[in-house]
């Protein structure tokens, strides 16, 4: 998915039900790491809370874009430049 090669996989379950199981046979260590990075930063250019449940609902929608590719959300926001990239 996020990787698109074999890598060692999670410790445990890394969200809850069955999206969390799938994410958990399907996603590497590293895929996940990958994920929480690109969740920070649509959570602080998009101003979402992590307790709103509307919020959680985009986040997810982003996570199953990013992860397995799926819905029309999941990529890096076009003209995207990461602090300190050069213009």
């Amino acid at each position: 998915m996020v990787l698109g090669e074999e890598a060692p996989g999670l410790d445990r379950v890394p969200y809850p039900g069955e999206l969390g199981q799938r994410i958990f046979e399907n996603v590497s260590a590293e895929g996940w790491r990958r994920w929480i990075e690109r969740q920070t930063m649509i959570i602080n250019e998009n101003g979402l809370s992590t307790i709103d449940p509307a919020s959680l609902a985009v986040l997810e929608q982003h996570m199953v874009g990013f992860i397995f590719k799926e819905g029309d959300l999941g990529q890096q926001p076009e003209g995207f430049r990461p602090p300190g990239a050069k213009k």
